[in-house]
């Protein structure tokens, strides 16, 4: 090759070199969410870029409630669940299912009840406590869900058991249908349809829930087999991202609301998750809260499991540290540093 052709090849060589390669697309993680205005934390891991920050990229699904998460989490379809637990999740991991809790979704704790008890307004002069509810027709989620547990621990506040009432299940938009109708007496609701019904003067807030459970662990992260047992390293990479969009989330409470800095994003954020377009709502709501170091309140879990257990649903054998494994949150707090501590 003549000297010139030479030359020429050695610059197409280096200039190929200097190119840069094609960006490595994104990895899909699967993510179950019931739509409750807690999951706008998982929302903003996508939409603020956190999950992208670690090559992922978040395909979710809307269940109708988490104890539909369990199955596909534990036959590795679902990679990440977001939801209440409920007796469902304690019998799969007793099956020998590789399902975890592995970090905090929600935690209902003054000032932050994003959680309560409703009446339906005709009620509202006759139910003084919750002593009261007593032969009334009570609306709970669903059978086995942790809200059981909540009602048992509120009527035994009082003297009272939950044969004393009986419950109805429901979701929480046939919730509000109900109460509007006379279903039902009371609910034991969450944000935004408390504000909801109180607005349209369905119902009133009767109870938050820390009037008699102080802290409630209502909302949970779940692991199943793809990243406990597959690939550990992505869901490291997934619980990183998940906090990053927690301590986002928590920068905007305020007083028990979201009142802080970003909290135009994330009424913005929440708008869309739940089709609520008037986002005035969403300020005077009371906010849910989540530990930014993705840590549980442990003893509300054993508080439910126990109720559960009274109830025949789980095995008398099970424990609460077996379906718990916050090795994932921990390992990414030491590589993220703790959350800096707030007044809120």
């Amino acid at each position: 090759m003549p000297k010139a052709g030479k030359a020429i090849a050695s610059l197409l060589a280096v200039a190929a070199l200097c190119v840069p390669a094609a960006a490595r697309a994104d990895e899909p993680v699967t993510i179950g969410v019931v739509g409750a205005v807690s999951d706008t934390v998982l929302y903003l891991a996508e939409k603020k870029g956190f999950l992208h920050g670690e090559g992922l990229k978040g395909d979710i699904t809307v269940f109708d409630s988490g104890a539909k998460m369990v199955a596909p989490l534990g036959a590795g379809q679902l990679d990440v669940g977001a939801g209440a637990y409920s007796a469902g999740l304690f019998n799969a991991v007793g099956r020998g299912i590789n399902i975890k809790i592995v970090a905090d979704k929600a935690t209902n704790k003054a000032p932050y009840d994003y959680r309560a008890v409703v009446v339906r307004v005709p009620l509202a002069s006759e139910i003084k406590s919750l002593a009261d509810l007593k032969g009334r027709k009570i609306g709970v989620t669903a059978q086995g869900a942790s809200d059981n547990s909540v009602l048992a621990v509120g009527l035994k506040s009082v003297g009272l058991g939950l044969n004393d009432v009986e419950r109805v299940y429901m979701g929480f938009a046939a919730q509000f249908v109900a109460l509007k109708n006379g279903g039902i007496d009371a609910a034991f609701g969450s944000e935004p349809d408390v504000t909801l019904m109180a607005r349209e003067k369905i119902a009133v807030r009767f109870k938050p829930y820390s009037a008699f459970y102080p802290v409630d662990q209502s909302g949970v992260i779940l692991f199943g087999t793809s990243f406990l047992d597959k690939d550990r390293a992505k869901g490291e990479r997934f619980m990183r991202a998940y906090l990053r969009a927690v301590r986002f989330y928590d920068s905007a409470l305020k007083d028990g609301h979201l009142a802080g800095p970003n909290a135009d994003y994330i009424y913005d954020a929440i708008a869309e998750l739940t089709k609520q377009q008037d986002k005035t709502v969403f300020h005077d709501m009371v906010a849910s809260w989540c530990n930014p170091d993705g840590a549980i309140e442990l003893a509300s879990v054993k508080t439910d499991l126990d109720n559960f257990k009274a109830e025949n649903e789980v095995p008398a054998d099970m424990t609460a540290e077996r379906v718990v494994d916050l090795s994932f949150a921990q390992k990414a707090v030491k590589e993220l540093g703790p959350a800096a501590p707030t007044s809120n």
